[in-house]
C-alpha cells in the first residue's frame, strides 16, 4: 500500500494521529454523559452527514464506476458501522475505558488476517514483532483492570463484538475506497450506520428529542471530534496507508484515553497501564519506522 502524500496534502501519519486522538476523546464524552449510548450514537452520525453534505462532489459520484456489488459492499459498510457504534459505546456502560479500549486494540489482528485473506498482504516479520510488542502493551495495560472486567464481562463481550465489526468495517471499506470519493463514502456509510441505530431506538422506544440542550451540545460534539475527525479521516487513509497499518495505529488509543480519563474523569492510571502504553508506543513507533522504511526503498527502486 503507496503512502501517497500529495493527496491528502499532509503526510498520512500526521492525519493518522490527528484521527486517533480524536476518537480517544470519545470514551471519555460519553462516559461523562447520561444520555442513552444508540441515541448519542445515531446523532452523532447524522449530525456527520448534515456537516459533510456541502463536500461531496454529485458529479464525481455520478460519474463513478461503481457496480451493483460496489453499492452493496458500501452497504455492509454502514450496516458494519452502525452495529459497531451501537457495541462499543453500550460497553462503556458496563466496564471501564481502558477495558473496552484495550480489547478494541485487538483490531490490527482482525485487519491484518483479513488482509491476507482479501488482498494477499503480507507482513514481514519485523512488522509482526512491532506490532506484538503493542499488543503485549495492551495487554499489560488491562492487567491491572481484570477485576473490573471478570464483573463486567457483558461489558467486555461487547468490546469484542465492537472489535470484530469495526475490524470487518475497515476490510470493506479498503476495497471499494479506490472507486468512490472519501467525502462520499463517509456521508453514505455514516448515513447508513445512523439509521442501523435509528431502527435499534425505536424498537427499544428510546426518547429521539426529550434532551436537554448541553445533551444537543454533546451530539454535535461527538459529530465533529470523534466522527469527522476520527472516522472520517480513517476513511480517508485507507486508500493511502491500507486498513491495517490505519489499525495498528488505533492501538494507541488506548493509551491515549486512559491518559485523557486521567485527566478529565479522575481515573488513576496504574503502574501496569504506565508500562505497558509504554511498550505499545514503543512497539507503534517502530513498526511506523519500518513501514516508512520499506515504502522508501520502494520508490527509490521504482524511480
Amino acid at each position: 500500500m503507496k503512502i501517497n502524500n500529495s493527496r491528502l496534502g499532509i503526510h498520512p501519519y500526521v492525519l493518522l494521529f490527528i484521527s486517533i486522538l480524536s476518537v480517544s476523546v470519545s470514551s471519555i464524552m460519553i462516559k461523562s454523559s447520561d444520555t442513552p449510548t444508540a441515541v448519542a450514537g445515531m446523532y452523532r452520525l447524522y449530525i456527520s452527514v448534515i456537516i459533510m453534505l456541502p463536500l461531496i462532489s454529485w458529479r464525481a459520484l455520478y460519474t463513478s464506476q461503481l457496480n451493483r456489488k460496489d453499492w452493496s459492499t458500501i452497504g455492509i459498510a454502514g450496516l458494519f458501522l452502525g452495529l459497531y457504534f451501537l457495541c462499543w459505546m453500550e460497553s462503556l456502560v458496563y466496564t471501564s475505558v481502558a477495558s473496552s479500549m484495550v480489547i478494541l486494540a485487538l483490531q490490527p489482528l482482525f485487519v491484518m488476517v483479513g488482509s491476507y485473506f482479501m488482498f494477499g498482504e503480507r507482513m514481514g516479520r519485523a512488522a509482526i514483532l512491532c506490532l506484538l510488542a503493542s499488543l503485549i502493551g495492551s495487554v499489560i495495560i488491562a492487567w491491572g483492570d481484570l477485576g473490573i472486567s471478570r464483573e463486567a464481562l457483558i461489558g467486555d463481550g461487547l468490546s469484542l463484538l465492537g472489535t470484530l465489526l469495526v475490524s470487518a468495517y475497515m476490510l470493506v471499506g479498503q476495497k471499494v475506497s479506490h472507486k468512490i470519493d472519501a467525502n462520499a463514502y463517509s456521508v453514505i456509510v455514516f448515513f447508513i450506520g445512523g439509521t442501523v441505530m435509528l431502527l435499534y431506538n425505536l424498537l427499544n422506544h428510546s426518547s429521539l428529542t426529550e434532551y436537554h440542550a448541553s445533551d444537543w451540545l454533546y451530539f454535535v460534539l461527538l459529530a465533529i471530534i470523534p466522527t469527522i475527525c476520527g472516522q472520517y479521516i480513517f476513511n480517508l487513509l485507507l486508500q493511502s496507508i491500507g486498513a491495517t497499518t490505519v489499525s495498528v495505529g488505533i492501538i494507541g488509543e488506548p493509551v491515549l484515553a486512559i491518559i485523557l480519563a486521567y485527566l478529565f474523569l479522575g481515573e488513576q492510571i496504574s503502574i501496569f497501564q504506565l508500562i505497558g502504553g509504554c511498550i505499545t508506543l514503543i512497539g507503534m513507533g517502530m513498526y511506523f519506522w519500518l513501514h516508512t522504511l520499506k515504502h522508501t526503498a520502494a520508490r527509490q527502486i521504482s524511480e
